[in-house]
């Protein structure tokens, strides 16, 4: 099998998120019998060479390699939502986001942006990411197809919402479930594709529609489950009257067994410590989207409950509702939330830990700890090459950085896609 070797600053993590630097690195990789890229060995330059004689190396001097981003929660067909205006979240999925994911119903459509949001992921470093469709088979086919091209570890799912929602995106109940059982059976497993059986949240989708994708979830263990929970105040208080018998919002999904192993839900702001336990219990995980929650003034995810709890958690960009395909601003959107103390308590997220919840630690609360994320010996070797001097100020503060830390935090403050140099897939 071909082996590769690239050379430069090396960036890697182990399983509990402790960061690995290697100022002089080397990143060996090799594909295997079904021609994925892996890492067959990483680290010091003069060590891992050592044991690879005479084996070509790509030199990369000054760059920094890292594990490729994962963004846990991202709804490609809502790249023409960014920058939207709205007064809140339900005004802004009526009047931006509904219409302009009826689109998706005609193909040519879906499979033209499913191009642009795959080349926009490239471009800012992102290499796997859980992500929505639409209520629409075809986008679901657009986006795997591309995916699929590509050779991506991609995660997504046609949207379920046959409630509450207005014509050209609303599906019908029996209709939907059949649909997602074929598209499951189309493209689960394919090469390193995924599928996610997405509710899209508990008011769109009928009693009848959450029982059928608890069942479906149930036929097919390995499939990820995805859905939003607890984002706004007014969401959650629209969801108290639908479901009056309910302890919590998050106990809607519970009701209905849709918490799980890798079952992800954005947002997941205001909860409560019984609604973080049941998530350690369930082992499910929170897709933490800090742009999106500022923007659209959701609320601040409470790191610190996260973690008294031990819920798993990691980043993600939220577009259209999330600013920005960037994992530099969403990091650094991320700190920012750590910072509140007005509503919760403040802490300062460290810089390794911001970028440990957007590669390895993302990769964990998917299900995927030792798959993607960390560039651990046999891990699949998906890769960003990194210019810490892509801009004159950025040049400037990382030449002054006296630590991992101090070097990582100057990229997530000043860095955007024009750090990106190289993005490698597996």
């Amino acid at each position: 099998m071909s082996m590769q070797a690239w050379r430069g600053q090396l960036l890697r993590f182990d399983s509990e998120g402790r960061p690995a630097y290697d100022s002089d690195g080397l990143l060996v990789t090799r594909q295997d019998a079904d021609g994925v890229r892996r890492v067959l060995d990483a680290g010091a330059h003069g060590a891992v060479a050592a044991r690879h004689p005479g084996l070509p190396v790509e030199h990369l001097p000054g760059r920094l390699i890292a594990p490729g981003f994962i963004d846990m929660h991202v709804h490609y067909p809502q790249l023409d939502v960014i920058g939207s205006p709205a007064d809140g979240l339900l005004p802004w999925l009526e009047h931006y986001t509904f219409p302009a994911e009826a689109r998706f119903a005609d193909p040519a459509h879906a499979a033209e942006v499913a191009r642009f949001f795959f080349d926009e992921l490239a471009r800012n470093g992102v290499t796997t990411a859980l992500a929505f469709a639409t209520s629409h088979p075809a986008s679901v086919d657009a986006f795997f197809t591309e995916a699929q091209r590509r050779g991506l570890r991609m995660i997504g799912g046609k949207v379920l919402q046959d409630r509450h929602s207005p014509d050209g995106v609303r599906d019908q109940t029996e209709q939907s479930l059949l649909d997602s059982e074929a598209l499951i059976q189309r493209w689960h497993g394919q090469g390193r594709l995924g599928y996610a059986i997405t509710p899209r949240f508990a008011p769109s989708c009928s009693d009848a529609q959450m029982h059928g994708a608890a069942e479906l979830a149930r036929r097919h263990p390995d499939t990820w489950i995805q859905s939003h929970v607890a984002e706004n105040k007014d969401e959650v208080r629209w969801v108290r009257e639908l479901y009056p018998q309910a302890r919590s919002y998050l106990d809607v999904y519970q009701r209905f067994g849709l918490l799980r192993p890798r079952a992800v839900y954005a947002h997941c702001i205001h909860l409560d410590a019984a609604d973080r336990l049941l998530m350690h219990e369930t082992q499910t995980a929170a897709a933490v989207s800090p742009t999106s929650n500022l923007f659209l003034g959701s609320g601040f995810f409470d790191y610190a409950a996260a973690a008294r709890h031990g819920m798993l958690h990691g980043l993600a960009s939220d577009v259209g509702g999330g600013t920005s395909f960037s994992p530099f601003h969403t990091m650094l959107a991320a700190y920012y939330v750590g910072r509140e103390g007005q509503s919760k308590p403040g802490l300062s997220l460290a810089p390794s830990q911001l970028w440990w919840q957007h590669t390895g630690g993302a990769a964990r609360a998917l299900g995927l700890g030792g798959v993607v994320g960390t560039l651990q010996p046999g891990s699949e070797a998906d890769f960003v090459v990194l210019n810490p001097q892509a801009t004159p100020l950025l040049a400037r503060k990382t030449a002054q950085a006296n630590s991992l830390e101090e070097l990582l935090f100057a990229l997530i403050v000043l860095g955007d896609d024009r750090v990106v140099e190289q993005v490698v897939g597996a």
